[in-house]
C-alpha cells in the first residue's frame, strides 16, 4: 500500500490481539488485491452500550474507483452470534471486505479479458505529459485523471514527436500497477 495502515479505536480499549489480527487481515487483502492504496480500520462503541459487540469500520482506498467502505453493524453480529464480541466484529467485517474485494477483482477480470471491439472501448484523450527518455508519457482522461502510456502502446502516430496537448483516442485497461491506456492512436484530422 502506498499509504500506511490507519488504525482508531474509540470508546474501546484497544489490546494488542487485536491489533495484530488486523495487521494480518489487512495483509490478506492486499495479497488478494493487489492495488489497494490506503486502508483505515475505525474499531468504536456506542456510548453506553456495554454488552453490544463494537462497530467495525473499515475503508479501503483502490485506484479509478471510490473507497470500498464496509461497516459491520452490531445488530447483525448479535442475531449471528451468541455472544457476540470484537473478535467475532473483526472477523465479519474483514469477511464482508474480502468477499466485495474479490466480486471487485472479479469484474475488472472480466472488464480486461472480454473481447470487446475497439471502438466500443475507445476513449478520446490528450497528452499530458511525455517522458520520452524513460519511453512513458501520462494522458488526461476526460474525468480530468492521469493514466499512463508506454512508447510500445501507440499504434498510430510517432512516440518521439508527441508534445502536451496532442488529441488520442486509446483503450483503457488494467495493468499490474492500476489503469493504463493501451492502443494509443493520434487523432487526425
Amino acid at each position: 500500500m502506498q499509504v500506511p495502515l490507519e488504525l482508531a479505536f474509540h470508546h474501546v480499549d484497544p489490546t494488542e490481539w487485536a491489533e495484530v489480527e488486523i495487521r494480518e487481515r489487512i495483509d490478506k487483502l492486499e495479497k488478494l488485491y493487489g492495488r489497494l492504496v490506503s486502508a483505515r480500520v475505525r474499531i468504536e462503541r456506542h456510548n453506553n452500550t456495554h454488552g453490544v459487540p463494537p462497530v467495525v469500520h473499515i475503508e479501503l482506498g483502490i485506484p479509478g474507483r471510490a473507497d470500498l467502505i464496509v461497516s459491520h453493524e452490531p445488530e447483525r453480529l448479535q442475531r449471528r452470534y451468541q455472544t457476540p464480541d470484537l473478535r467475532n466484529a473483526i472477523h465479519e467485517a474483514f469477511r464482508v471486505a474480502e468477499r466485495q474485494l474479490l466480486e471487485l477483482k472479479e469484474q475488472r477480470h472480466g472488464r480486461t479479458k472480454e473481447g470487446y471491439h475497439d471502438d466500443v472501448n475507445q476513449y478520446l484523450g490528450q497528452v499530458a505529459e511525455m517522458h520520452p527518455a524513460d519511453d512513458h508519457g501520462f494522458l488526461l482522461t476526460k474525468e480530468g485523471g492521469l493514466l499512463y502510456f508506454h512508447r510500445n502502446s501507440l499504434l498510430t502516430g510517432d512516440f518521439d514527436r508527441l508534445k502536451t496537448g496532442d488529441e488520442v483516442r486509446y483503450v483503457e485497461e488494467v495493468g499490474d500497477t492500476g489503469p493504463i491506456a493501451t492502443k494509443v492512436r493520434v487523432k487526425t484530422g
